[in-house]
């Protein structure tokens, strides 16, 4: 075997394919939806084929699982903001409305939630990803309700609830109207509620 055949396996195939097909997922969902991007043009773009995708993947609904789990652990992703919540380095009133201080990059604006836009794609056809993507919502919603309670809320449980709320309803407006504005609106709205918990500062 010629070592320009044998770098062409590898490219094909290899360690690296599962990592390949992931990251081919993560742009082509988000630029062109999940339903949108077939089998063939994953493989294509990640440079793979088929019957590489499937050693590693079973079925587009596996490959869709792993994505949300992608989409969750990247910290410089668009879910990557809810780690705020977990910074030592601010008090807990100071991490509610950190939350709400910065407009995302326009891309995020305009592609949405990842995750939101898996429930919607997904609804009713890959349980296991919806249900992964329905995990993660009601932790996010947990843990501003813990954070709530940290900073002192008389209600933690329904200023979490709303906070949740503000925070989603803001990033699914925002792609709806492909525009950061309410991202602004929801500052005030959300400081708003965090003092009428906890006090001014």
């Amino acid at each position: 075997m010629g070592t320009s055949e044998a770098t062409a396996r590898a490219t094909k195939g290899g360690r690296g394919a599962r990592e390949r097909i992931l990251r081919t997922a993560v742009q082509l969902f988000a630029r062109e939806g999940i339903h949108a991007t077939g089998i063939a043009k994953l493989t294509e773009v990640a440079h793979v084929s088929t019957r590489t995708f499937y050693q590693h993947f079973p079925s587009k609904e596996a490959l869709v699982s792993a994505y949300v789990q992608r989409i969750e652990s990247d910290s410089d992703g668009p879910v990557g903001v809810e780690a705020i919540l977990e910074r030592s380095d601010l008090s807990a009133r100071e991490r509610l409305l950190e939350l709400f201080a910065d407009s995302p990059p326009i891309e995020e604006i305009v592609r949405g939630c990842p995750l939101h836009n898996t429930a919607v794609e997904t609804a009713g056809t890959m349980p296991e990803a919806a249900a992964l993507v329905e995990r993660h919502k009601r932790q996010f919603t947990a843990r501003l309700v813990k954070t709530a309670a940290e900073a002192g809320a008389r209600d933690p449980e329904t200023l979490g609830r709303q906070l949740a709320v503000l925070f989603e309803g803001a990033r699914a407006l925002s792609t709806s109207i492909n525009d950061s504005q309410p991202y602004q609106d929801v500052r005030a709205l959300a400081e708003a509620l965090i003092n009428q918990e906890t006090g001014p500062t």
